[in-house]
């Protein structure tokens, strides 16, 4: 493209021009950014975020402990060693991340502070045109970007989700989100009760144990969890030996995903044997008097939600030693001093802590429009969960459940530089995906399949989606060890694409 920055007139006031523009400067923006700077040289690029600073997740969530649920063998990026523990906190995350944007000069590409409030699509021009808001001052900015790279992530960082319950406000105490953990917040000897079940519910109790008088989990239903130490032994002996470490990233990679293909595949095949592995390593742990049956084994089969890693049994150790504890049951209502169970029992509480979830974000809450009309990407289908019908000049990227984020942001980027020469050679200036003859009979389903896999945060807010097909192209099959072949692969003259 090589085209330069330039300045046009608008009728509201200069508008900056690029050839890219990715909107989140998180761990897909980086890792999306990086690719640019090396696939495709002299391309002009902004990435717009909303934020003061980088690491989307890693910078807005500071609850106590914070940590990644996947390794960063695999969530690290691809071109870039990861050479601490496998499970890694926020800080260490951010580190590794400045890393990348000091080594490739990415820094300067990044605007801060700056809240996109619409795209609108003009074929007429073959230009997408940003509006943002500053954040600090309210200014209204203004960009037009030739391809636009959503790299936003997939929930509202401004808000957790949290269901209503009866009585919230007769509660005395605290109740805080993990989402937006207060700064002035003390736990010292306070009863504390963690509404939840999932990675963010397992990270923040062992992690407030020690502080607290008392710190409960109360559940719903049980959920999975795998346990190990947190190292990767392959990785300490090849250290030992004195490998370089670019090698130990990528054979600790290999390793890591055949094992996670290997452990998917026994999930679907033989989850009643999966089922009574991972609930038999929690029994090691807690003895066997502890009532497992009641907290820890789910009603569903392992992989239809995601399956957080605990290391060091970090949770479980807390439990074992009554620092913390476990309550499976229903909240019938908030109380003055706690919460009342449908079970009859009252949980007293100086602190409710809500981990439960996050609010879905199709695609940043940004209004997007196409040649004037209003889009709902509801009423579009997906081409491998990156592009979508009748939105041209625009990818997403949206990670695995089963595996890593990041492995995708890397798989897009490859496909997005590819694409954008492949335009360049053709001389086009817009493409987009549309069904061929052979696919206008095809079913159109959900996003994804409930039966695959089923968090509440998808399930609550499906219909803002885009369809699925039931072919492999028209849809986000959330298998990294088929897409890893197949997305690099595509034919960009198959006739799903249409060019301008």
């Amino acid at each position: 493209m090589n085209v330069a920055v330039r300045s046009h007139a608008t009728a509201k006031q200069a508008s900056e021009h690029f050839d890219v523009l990715i909107v989140g400067a998180g761990i897909s923006g980086i890792g999306s950014a990086y690719h640019v700077t090396k696939q495709l040289p002299g391309t002009s690029y902004v990435i717009l975020e909303t934020q003061a600073t980088f690491g989307g997740t890693w910078s807005t969530h500071r609850y106590p402990g914070i940590r990644s649920d996947s390794d960063l063998h695999t969530f690290g990026y691809s071109f870039k060693p990861w050479v601490g523990p496998p499970i890694a906190t926020a800080e260490e995350i951010l580190a590794y991340m400045n890393e990348v944007i000091d080594d490739n000069d990415i820094a300067r590409h990044i605007r801060y502070k700056h809240k996109i409030n619409s795209a609108s699509w003009s074929s007429e021009q073959n230009l997408w045109t940003i509006e943002a808001v500053t954040t600090d001052t309210g200014e209204t900015k203004t960009f037009t970007a030739n391809f636009l790279w959503m790299c936003q992530g997939y929930y509202r960082h401004s808000e957790g989700y949290t269901p209503e319950w009866k009585g919230v406000d007769r509660f005395k105490g605290r109740i805080v989100h993990p989402q937006t953990w207060p700064d002035d917040i003390d736990l010292k000897a306070k009863k504390v009760v963690v509404i939840g079940s999932g990675a963010t519910a397992a990270t923040l109790v062992p992690n407030i144990a020690d502080t607290c008088a008392h710190v409960t989990m109360l559940q719903r239903s049980p959920t999975y969890f795998r346990l190990g130490r947190n190292a990767i032994e392959i990785a300490e002996e090849l250290r030992r030996l004195q490998v370089d470490e670019a090698w130990i990233h990528e054979i600790v990679r290999r390793k890591i995903l055949f094992e996670q293909d290997a452990f998917t595949k026994l999930c679907l095949s033989k989850p009643e044997q999966v089922k009574k592995e991972l609930i038999g390593q929690i029994s090691a742990v807690l003895g066997p008097d502890y009532d497992v049956e009641t907290h820890f084994t789910p009603s569903y089969r392992p992989w239809r939600q995601r399956i957080a890693f605990v290391p060091d049994a970090d949770l479980f150790k807390g439990i074992a030693g009554g620092k913390a504890s476990v309550v499976t049951d229903e909240i019938e209502c908030f109380v003055e001093n706690g919460i009342q169970l449908k079970s009859g029992k009252l949980l007293e509480a100086d602190v409710i802590v809500t981990a439960t979830g996050f609010n879905l974000s199709a695609l940043g809450d940004i209004a997007f429009e196409i040649d004037g009309k209003p889009l709902a990407f509801g009423d579009t289908v997906t081409y491998r969960g990156m592009m979508f019908t009748g939105v041209p000049n625009m990818v997403w990227v949206f990670g695995y459940f089963r595996a890593s984020w990041t492995l995708r942001v890397d798989l897009v980027a490859d496909f997005v530089c590819r694409l954008l020469g492949h335009m360049k050679a053709k001389g086009s200036k817009k493409v987009e995906v549309s069904l061929r003859a052979e696919d206008h009979n095809m079913p159109i389903l959900p996003w994804i399949d409930p039966e695959n896999f089923n968090p509440g945060y998808i399930m609550r807010d499906m219909k803002l989606l885009p369809k699925r097909g039931d072919k492999p192209e028209w849809q986000h099959s959330q298998d990294y060890w088929t897409e890893k072949d197949e997305i690099p692969k595509t034919d960009l003259d198959d006739g799903a694409f249409v060019y301008g």
